[in-house]
């Protein structure tokens, strides 16, 4: 981040990037085999969906939301479907376009992970199934496999 903010601050605008609120902007939970399905064999298979956007908003403030969507089955059944939204409000600002598009992309999704992996194993116990625990994702290199994709594909210029 300090070769990143060095870019931006070349560019005569000093690099300024500060969190400014964590907030669960969605939430959800589907069980429905239960109760039946609590009393089957847990054998769970686990499909985990992860997606990020992010909007600007006024002046140099920008909405971040990182999308859990789980689907846990047990056999073939559909034990529960969970998703959570986790959103926050970053300051942003003396980044160049690169540096800004990876701050939007890799950096602040690692920041609100933490938060959506709690939110969504609490939301799954409440549902009274084990917590999932997600290990932690390696946001840069997806980031980096995006950019590469949509480079191929001939949609974005290297940087």
């Amino acid at each position: 981040m300090t070769d990143q903010a060095t870019n931006g601050a070349a560019q005569g605008e000093t690099a300024q990037f500060s969190l400014q609120r964590i907030y669960v902007r969605d939430l959800s939970f589907e069980a429905p085999k239960s109760p039946e399905i609590f009393r089957q064999e847990w054998a769970p298979n686990v499909a985990l969906d992860l997606n990020t956007r992010q909007k600007p908003l006024e002046g140099d403030f920008h909405e971040v939301v990182l999308t859990l969507s789980v689907t846990v089955k047990t056999g073939e059944e559909v034990a529960f479907i969970a998703e959570v939204q986790q959103a926050g409000i970053f300051l942003i600002k003396g980044l160049d376009p690169a540096a800004m598009s990876h701050t939007l992309g890799a950096f602040c999704p690692n920041i609100l992970f933490p938060y959506a992996r709690e939110a969504l194993d609490s939301l799954v116990v409440r549902g009274s199934f084990p917590a999932l625990m997600l290990s932690p994702v390696n946001f840069d290199a997806l980031y980096a496999q995006e950019l590469q994709r949509l480079q191929q594909g001939g949609e974005v210029t290297a940087h």
